[in-house]
């Protein structure tokens, strides 16, 4: 007797076509995002820019945002990847309802609602909160370096611009003399349907590199004349090597000294240091509550420091939820003695490590010394006194592995958007997509 197998008859049509929520199991991330977004999101922020009555049918805005949070979750994030996984991919059919967006309407859609997609991040911190995912009780605060969509090699020092200027110039201007003296050459081997004087493509590309680096060359110049506020985050800042500890760099003739940087295909992204050597990106800070790890508040800058990145998380939570945490932990980025004395007025406890603990220390008070620094000579004490039972331990079980969440897990080491107001609203749709994360496990 022949061995009986399930029927496999791919050519069978359907009498009733299945349903889309039986596209994935009950339960699933699909139908979770979907809904929520149908049900629980406010929208009309990016509803109300359609106006125009005439034309045919856009995507429906709620599928689309549906779409990317989705697409954020699980760890697809350029338009290309989200528009082949709407072909390719039951769950992402089940979230968009058989609608197949091109990647160009994806791109569109997210750069023109950049803004308004940010914006959900509050809106699905307070849907935590009311499942009860916010404790309040400890909030750590972190900051990782994420690579920029740009290459740190397409950056070029001020010294060497001042010498690739000259060199370039010089050659398209050579190359002009023996275009016009050719005229008549070139006339007979290009034909009548060339005039024969056009600009070479080889000798385009290097006055489009001429012209680049004289902008990059003049935007130095004029933030040397007039540097922007460094205590002002709001911007890109200075650009790499015009400042050192704290301090402005200037060349002997007032102007950008030699190693000033500025990088060609994203201005706005800085040269940063991390444990691997440097990279060409920004600085992504969060705060993450003890309870559940949701992230409470985020901010994105281009300085590699974090001890400025304190005080705006801690007042984003209280405006974002209304309230303020009871304690804060962080590392040595963030121990400074205005730290210290800014959670003191907030009648927060700090758990700030006045130095770097070195590995097998039973306590983060490090090896600094802290003259005439009251605070943090007090918060070292408070450290060493409490040692491995201090607060402060939990400062690397509840923030650190957030990162590894959105870095390892989802796969998320480089921005795809360029521009500093692009990138942080990238990076507020990852925190937005973490925070629906845990809050559709807590949903189960």
């Amino acid at each position: 007797m022949a061995k009986v197998f399930r029927s496999w008859d791919v050519d069978q049509g359907w009498l009733l076509p299945p349903s889309l929520h039986e596209f994935v199991p009950p339960g699933h991330m699909a139908h979770f995002v979907r809904d929520t977004v149908r049900e629980a999101l406010d929208l009309s922020a990016i509803l109300d820019t359609y106006t125009e009555e005439r034309g045919y049918p856009p995507y429906h805005p709620g599928m689309m945002v549906a779409l990317l949070l989705y697409g954020y979750s699980r760890g697809l994030y350029s338009s290309r990847q989200l528009a082949r996984a709407c072909e390719e991919r039951v769950d992402f059919m089940a979230v968009t309802g058989l609608n197949r967006p091109d990647f160009r309407t994806i791109a569109d859609f997210r750069k023109r609602h950049l803004t308004a997609l940010s914006d959900l991040f509050v809106q699905v911190l307070r849907l935590c909160r009311a499942a009860g995912l916010v404790g309040f009780a400890h909030v750590a605060v972190d900051g990782t370096k994420l690579k920029a969509n740009a290459s740190r090699h397409k950056a070029m020092s001020y010294g060497r611009m001042k010498a690739a200027e000259s060199t370039l110039a010089a050659e398209v201007e050579a190359w002009l003399d023996q275009a016009r003296e050719a005229d008549a050459a070139e006339d007979r081997a290009h034909g009548t349907d060339h005039r024969g004087d056009e600009t070479p493509a080889w000798m385009a590309d290097k006055q489009r590199r001429l012209e680049t680096i004289r902008a990059a060359k003049a935007a130095l110049e004029a933030e040397a004349a007039d540097p922007p506020d460094p205590e002002d985050e709001d911007g890109p800042g200075a650009s790499s090597g015009m400042r050192w500890q704290g301090r402005p760099l200037r060349g002997e003739d007032g102007g950008p000294p030699d190693r000033a940087q500025r990088n060609f295909t994203d201005p706005d992204s800085r040269i940063l240091p991390t444990r691997d050597g440097f990279v060409q990106g920004y600085n992504g800070q969060i705060a993450v509550d003890a309870a559940h790890q949701v992230i409470v508040a985020h901010r994105l800058v281009t300085n590699p420091a974090d001890s400025r990145a304190l005080v705006p998380l801690v007042d984003g939570v209280c405006t974002h939820l209304g309230r303020k945490p009871r304690e804060v932990s962080g590392d040595a980025g963030f121990a400074t003695e205005a730290n210290l004395a800014a959670l003191q007025e907030r009648r927060i406890t700090a758990y700030l490590a006045p130095g770097r603990a070195r590995h097998g220390e039973a306590d983060a008070a490090g090896r600094r010394r802290l003259t005439k620094m009251p605070l943090m000579s007090a918060m070292a004490v408070r450290l060493k006194r409490a040692g491995r039972r201090s607060r402060y331990r939990l400062r690397k079980q509840v923030v650190e592995p957030v990162f590894g969440q959105i870095k390892q897990a989802r796969g998320f080491r480089q921005f795809l958007l360029r521009g500093l107001d692009q990138v942080r609203g990238e990076w507020a749709m990852i925190c937005t997509a973490h925070n629906l994360l845990k809050l559709a496990q807590a949903a189960r």
